[in-house]
């Protein structure tokens, strides 16, 4: 099959230590804990090394920034497991430093998005949690059907931590019904369920002020952001999303990193636009919930990894 990456990423460091192409198609993502408030710079840092022996797909920094270590088409080394990692997306997210191992809020919640995206991008409708090691090894899942795992299956290790492995039952979920178009499992399976439109207006009462109507609550937020002084309201007319304000702006930033993401919005999830700043001083013309517009016009990027000179 044809392997691709997360349009989630904000940033890329490649790692050496991989085994190369897979031998079984993804059909597990294994969540580890990194017992540390790491950033994804420095995650990066630490898998580059080859005497460190290990790696990651992908990382969630304390931020809820996402980094890529080692493609999706490759085997990490991440799980003690040959035979885990060859299926599985491995996932190192940021911790505290002790029992158990809690994420931030920002992390968990990136740790969902990034969940769907796998599934969504690997032809995936539901995520499952077995919570018994035995059940899930033995379990040869369906053709659209992802399996969670842990490390603790396959070492004599805590990871994922307790506090994430009492929630890996509400990340499948959370995941599953995002996949499947639901906010919950209580609705009457005889019965179609609604659709929601999001309406983005200046005013519920201004119709023809309106931008566009939205299944995706995520392209309505987009569409607001693009429109200073729009919000996203729902089928009853309630505001849901107000448009981050813009603000015009003149300073310079320092970029340390080669391979920082230029994205054609305020965010990641806006498309990457290909291109990456390299290292450099750049002048940012333009401030939006954390993310600057470069004065060349090519883009955004995110302004947690740059340094205001």
């Amino acid at each position: 099959m044809a392997y691709t990456n997360s349009p989630m990423v904000a940033y890329t460091k490649l790692s050496p230590n991989h085994s190369g192409l897979r031998t079984h198609s993804i059909d597990r993502i294994t969540p580890h804990c990194v017992v540390g408030q790491c950033t994804a710079e420095g995650l990066g840092d630490w898998f580059a090394k080859s005497s460190t022996q290990a790696s990651s797909n992908y990382g969630i920094d304390k931020d809820g920034h996402v980094g890529m270590y080692v493609e999706e088409r490759n085997r990490s080394w991440c799980s003690s497991s040959n035979a885990n990692d060859q299926r599985a997306i491995t996932i190192e997210c940021a911790s505290d430093t002790a029992e158990p191992y809690a994420f931030r809020d920002v992390v968990y919640q990136a740790l969902i998005k990034l969940c769907i995206d796998i599934c969504k991008r690997n032809g995936k409708n539901k995520l499952i949690w077995f919570g018994d090691k035995d059940k899930t090894l033995n379990y040869e899942p369906k053709a659209g059907e992802m399996i969670l795992t842990v490390h603790r299956w396959f070492a004599n290790k805590s990871c994922p931590g307790n506090w994430m492995y009492a929630r890996m039952g509400d990340l499948a979920s959370k995941v599953t019904a995002a996949l499947q178009g639901s906010d919950s499992g209580g609705s009457d399976s005889n019965s179609k369920e609604k659709v929601k439109w999001y309406r983005v207006r200046k005013t519920w009462a201004d119709s023809k002020s309106q931008k566009g109507a939205f299944k995706i609550l995520g392209n309505a937020k987009k569409c607001a952001d693009l429109s200073q002084g729009y919000k996203v309201f729902d089928a009853d007319g309630k505001v849901v999303y107000e448009s981050k304000t813009a603000t015009d702006v003149s300073y310079l930033v320092k970029v340390d990193i080669p391979d920082l993401n230029i994205r054609k919005g305020p965010g990641v999830s806006y498309d990457r636009t290909g291109q990456y700043t390299g290292i450099g001083i750049f002048t940012i013309v333009t401030e939006q919930d954390g993310w600057g517009k470069l004065k060349s016009g090519t883009g955004w990027i995110c302004l947690g990894y740059t340094k205001r000179i």
